[in-house]
């Protein structure tokens, strides 16, 4: 009987040993396989395993609790997620996606294709470095994985048994509180603010009454539109890249939501970088950075309008003006959920390292104040964002602003 018939938190010895039980056909060295922890994120163990003969790959194993904290559990049913919606982000999207090898319900374990060959994005960009491809690699992927799990093009049975294999109560709660409620109340007492901007967080966060309203708009919309098939959590920490290359990982908290939300995290995230290059002075990579936003939302649209022509199967859809209606609810949520990553990055409890190692104390300030300006920009004009200059527009007047209030 194996040791693994029944779950418990793997350590690194366990994991070669798991490596080599689950894939004994993958041409293990014995001798020389080992395995690394080299996960930093705030729920999952991730191993590198490998050996001197040049075969490695990826295991993801689940903790019961956040690793940001021991007091929030979590089910360990989000690998399962994760593995089955790479599989099919692989078919809609394939070559974006990490290959999945097999993934194994009893220890919450997946294995995957290593790609250490490309850099976790985030960090990249805080070294300043560009993604040309980027724009048009990111956008491609998310129409392709967003707009065919729709009820546009989907039978409509097939789809809500997708919404039913996908329910993710737990990390969906993770959201409702940690992006779409506690950047405004501070009600559990997890935000972490800096010290400097207290006062400005407390007048343009927790005391901004008509901003309370249009993100308990956003939050319902977020709890009841089940829309297409998210990823979740589609930011630059959940991206690999290389100049030729573009991979998107970690969907655990995929679930059937509003397209706006995985469109807004990645511009909120790209944001964030050029907040890094600011304060560093790096005035190209700032540029690109700008010029990058405005491309991915331009090609998402024209992208998206050719691919529902292309694909769409419900008759209704079908109808003169639908089209353009169904993209304009996508753009305002696009806008709307750009803001409240912006906002619960900069003051929540699930920080950003493109701002948090920002050493100066002025330009921190100075980049929090940006992000939030440009947050409620968003959220309250959500309406107004159809262009990708829209939002380089926007960024610039929450900069001017948050000058201004230094």
């Amino acid at each position: 009987m194996s040791k693994f018939n029944e779950y418990f938190l793997m350590k690194s010895d366990d994991i070669v040993e798991y490596a080599l039980y689950k894939l004994p056909d993958f041409g293990w060295d014995k001798e020389s396989i080992t395995a690394k922890e080299i996960g930093d994120g705030n729920l999952n163990y991730v191993f590198k395993v490998s050996d001197d003969k040049g075969h490695s790959v990826i295991v993801k194993h689940a903790g019961t609790n956040l690793r940001i904290s021991e007091e929030m559990t979590v089910s360990v049913d989000r690998n399962r997620i994760e593995s089955e919606i790479l599989i099919l982000q692989d078919k809609y999207a394939p070559n974006y996606v990490p290959k999945i090898y097999m993934y194994d319900t009893v220890m919450s374990a997946c294995i995957m294709e290593d790609l250490s060959d490309h850099q976790l994005m985030r960090y990249a960009l805080m070294e300043h470095k560009t993604f040309p491809r980027f724009a048009d690699d990111i956008t491609t992927f998310m129409v392709n994985s967003l707009l065919m799990t729709t009820d546009v093009v989907m039978e409509h049975k097939a789809k809500k048994e997708l919404v039913k294999s996908f329910i993710n109560p737990e990390l969906c709660e993770i959201t409702e509180d940690l992006v779409l409620t506690e950047p405004y109340l501070n009600n559990n007492n997890r935000n972490l603010v800096f010290e400097p901007n207290k006062e400005f967080v407390q007048k343009e966060l927790y005391d901004d009454k008509a901003l309370h309203l249009e993100v308990a708009k956003i939050k319902f919309d977020f709890m009841n539109n089940a829309q297409a098939l998210l990823h979740g959590d589609l930011h630059t920490g959940s991206i690999f890249v290389k100049q030729d290359s573009t991979k998107v990982f970690d969907p655990e908290f995929a679930f059937y939501g509003p397209i706006g939300y995985d469109v807004g995290n990645v511009i909120a995230n790209l944001i964030f970088a050029w907040d890094n290059g600011i304060a560093a002075g790096a005035t190209e990579f700032c540029d690109w950075v700008l010029k990058t936003i405005e491309q991915v939302l331009d090609m998402f649209i024209d992208k998206f309008l050719k691919a529902f022509d292309e694909n769409a199967t419900d008759l209704m859809a079908k109808a003169e003006g639908f089209k353009e209606e169904y993209l304009n609810a996508i753009l305002a949520g696009t806008a709307a959920y750009t803001g409240t990553e912006l906002n619960r990055r900069t003051v929540g409890m699930a920080q950003v390292k493109d701002v948090t190692t920002i050493a100066d104390k002025e330009k921190r300030m100075l980049a929090e104040r940006t992000n939030i300006y440009c947050a409620k920009d968003c959220i309250m004009n959500r309406n107004s964002f159809k262009t990708g200059k829209d939002y380089v527009d926007a960024i610039m007047r929450a900069a001017e602003k948050a000058k201004k209030s230094m």
